[in-house]
């Protein structure tokens, strides 16, 4: 095997296990209804199993990083990979609600140490850093074709033969991937000698953890109630203390100097707020679909076919746009792509009256084309110029943007307005963000 070829198989491993991490996140949303039923869940009961693969994604991310960075890659990745695994294998064996929460809760945690660690290998794969951008250029499209992908599939699988086997997906790439790292990926050597944040590793955790599960419940319960209140609150004050003790700390879990230069914090808002707008899209429209037109859960995830293709010729094309006009600019356009996109959506898409050609198809063109570029951009403004050392921290980071990101946003704009407001809040933040992208002056 050649060293080009070995790249290149490197590559497509890790990204297809990026692609699946994303994927399982929406691997049981389409068919979740049908699991009430079969279990006799609560409709508090839905809203936590629904929630509980991203609590421990988005929880756990930024430890997830730094043990990547002081262990090695490959090595948190394999053992990363292994949990997940072993969850996957366990999710669609799982008799009742308590067996399949505990299968979501350690499919995350696997997913949490292998997202990050997938980052820091690619870093080694590429050292360079003109080839570590093109390849950053590719990687910023995976994630949001992985929930695309999961959107289309799991409503195929669960009609055609049962929920349980979403989970065949994430298993089958984990124990591929398993048994092709030692050949394909090449050793990471740890960082080592830097102490390990723990009690920083516990705020944040904690913090994310609780500040999530607050702004989910708030789908069935209103904001001023203890449920909402005791969580939210709670959790952003150990998110307040963690920033704080990070500042304090000799080797923090997260510099906060990390986070303060002017680009890396647009390129954290962009995928932050474009992972919102392509979530909203999936969960409105699939509701919308099936409650106000009767559509088919199978007929639903067709009508995203045009949304996957799209997805697919933007993300090819982001990398030579990059290479040719910067990531900034390419973000910029991307995001008022996408919030063109949304606008579209909110203003005709949900109009019973009006046809799926002439109403959803022109969103859901322009808003992958959009989100693909806008991620793409962004995920290189957000490594450049990042020390080889904290390649899983930002990993860690860009992942919690896409995780937790949605989480608070999806919250807040379902609260001020219904669905098509909602969509058209959003694309007016993408639009704006565009600007303050495009005039930022320093050069990409």
């Amino acid at each position: 095997m050649t060293a080009t070829t070995r790249q290149r198989g490197a590559f497509v491993l890790l990204g297809g296990v990026q692609a699946t991490l994303i994927f399982t996140l929406a691997a049981i949303s389409v068919p979740l209804p049908r699991i009430g039923r079969e279990f006799g869940l609560q409709r508090s009961d839905v809203i936590l199993l629904s929630a509980a693969y991203g609590l421990t994604f988005a929880g756990l991310l930024l430890f997830g990083g730094r043990l990547a960075d002081r262990y090695g890659g490959r090595p948190t990745l394999t053992a990363g990979l292994a949990l997940f695994a072993a969850a996957s294998a366990a999710a669609p064996l799982a008799p009742g609600i308590e067996a399949l929460l505990a299968a979501r809760f350690a499919q995350g945690a696997g997913a949490a140490l292998s997202a990050p660690a997938a980052m820091a290998v690619l870093r080694a794969l590429f050292p360079s850093p003109a080839a570590y951008g093109r390849a950053m250029a590719t990687w910023g499209g995976l994630s949001v074709l992985g929930a695309t992908a999961g959107n289309l599939l799991s409503g195929v699988i669960s009609t055609l033969l049962s929920w349980r086997w979403n989970f065949a997906v994430p298993l089958l790439v984990a124990g591929a991937a398993l048994a092709l790292a030692p050949r394909l990926l090449p050793d990471t050597a740890p960082s080592g000698g830097r102490a390990l944040d723990l009690p920083g590793a516990a705020l944040a955790t904690s913090g994310i953890t609780l500040a999530s599960y607050g702004l989910v419940v708030t789908d069935g319960r209103p904001w001023s109630s203890a449920d909402v209140l005791v969580p939210l609150l709670s959790g952003a004050a150990l998110l307040a203390a963690f920033w704080r003790a990070e500042r304090r700390v000799r080797d923090p879990l997260l510099p906060p100097r990390f986070l303060l230069d002017r680009r890396r914090a647009l390129a954290l808002t962009a995928i932050a707020l474009t992972a919102c707008g392509t979530a909203m899209t999936f969960v409105i429209l699939s509701l919308h679909l099936q409650q106000e037109r009767g559509w088919s859960a199978l007929r639903t995830s067709a009508a995203f076919a045009p949304f996957a293709a799209a997805l697919l010729v933007s993300g090819r094309a982001a990398g030579p746009l990059i290479a040719r006009y910067g990531a900034r600019a390419v973000t910029a356009a991307g995001l008022g792509t996408a919030g063109a996109g949304l606008a579209l959506l909110a203003l005709g898409g949900l109009d019973t009256d009006t046809s799926y050609a002439s109403g959803l198809l022109p969103g859901l063109v322009l808003l992958p084309a959009g989100t693909a570029a806008s991620f793409a951009g962004a995920a290189v403004l957000a490594t450049d110029g990042v020390p080889r050392e904290q390649s899983g921290l930002a990993g860690g980071v860009m992942n919690t943007a896409m995780e937790f990101g949605p989480t608070v946003l999806f919250a807040v704009v379902l609260t001020l307005g219904g669905d098509a407001s909602s969509l058209a809040v959003t694309g007016t933040s993408l639009a704006a963000l565009a600007a303050l992208t495009a005039l930022s002056r320093r050069p990409s």
